[in-house]
């Protein structure tokens, strides 16, 4: 794999279409998509069920090839790889953030964020594993809780684990898949306040999101429709979690003393 320069966008795509055979039935799921994302970009891909938006996701977390047209990710072509070129690529260039967590239950915070670097090619010792691990989750503010199952933990705690884990590789690429749909309005804030940390150090970040007020914390939003690309914009009006999560506490805060 050749190593890109630092001019090269994250994402390049060139016209993809995703076509899917059900029977008799053709399902264009993607049509004819094109799209750059930058390094350091914080972006949003919102749509309605069927918009094609979670299939554009698949492609983008090489899960799931196109059945047209080109994809790039930091400068390499995705299709000429191979299962074994494509699972190194994935475990090394992406971290993924889930609507379920999927954090394995008989294991520790720790554990469950040590995971993704037992794919890791070459192998990386345990010390180190176990090093990189405690980093990535007092980067998340819980490095007091790397003894806990997930059962011990609140559902908003449970993401920061995810998304520790998303971290631990080192990452190009962040994509998340609606990381907010399971919590609840301070919590979403919390995780969203993370994000925008995250990318402010640097980290490139895509989130699907059918939520206008989740995706307004994004600094650009893209839109989907009928598998196509309809809006591309920069979010002049970008909410700050930070800002928000303060007045949520002075509110609370007040409503308490009354």
């Amino acid at each position: 794999m050749s190593t890109s320069t630092g001019n090269t966008p994250v994402i390049q795509l060139r016209d993809l279409a995703k076509t899917y055979q059900t029977g008799e039935v053709e399902v264009k799921a993607v049509r004819g998509v094109t799209l750059e994302i930058q390094r350091g970009e914080f972006v949003a891909v919102m749509g309605a069920s069927g918009s094609g938006k979670s299939t554009l996701m698949n492609i983008l977390g090489c899960l799931d090839q196109p059945t047209s047209g080109n994809y790039l990710l930091d400068g390499v072509g995705v299709a000429a790889l191979g299962r074994k070129q494509l699972a190194i690529l994935r475990n090394k260039k992406l971290g993924f953030v889930f609507q379920s967590f999927n954090l394995l239950a008989r294991t520790t915070a720790l554990e469950n964020v040590e995971l993704p670097m037992f794919y890791s090619h070459p192998l990386i010792p345990l010390r180190t594993r176990r090093e990189r691990a405690l980093q990535a989750l007092e980067k998340v503010g819980l490095g007091d809780r790397v003894g806990h199952h997930p059962s011990q933990l609140s559902g908003g705690q449970q993401q920061r684990i995810a998304v520790a884990r998303a971290l631990v590789n080192q990452p190009e690429l962040v994509l998340a898949d609606e990381p907010t749909g399971n919590l609840d309005t301070r919590t979403s804030i919390e995780i969203m306040g993370l994000f925008q940390e995250l990318n402010d150090s640097g980290i490139t970040i895509v989130m699907v999101t059918h939520e206008l007020d989740i995706a307004a914390y994004c600094k650009r939003i893209v839109v989907m429709r009928d598998g196509q690309i309809i809006g591309d914009q920069r979010n002049e009006n970008r909410r700050h979690a930070r800002e928000e999560r303060a007045t949520l506490d002075q509110a609370e805060q007040k409503a308490r003393l009354a």
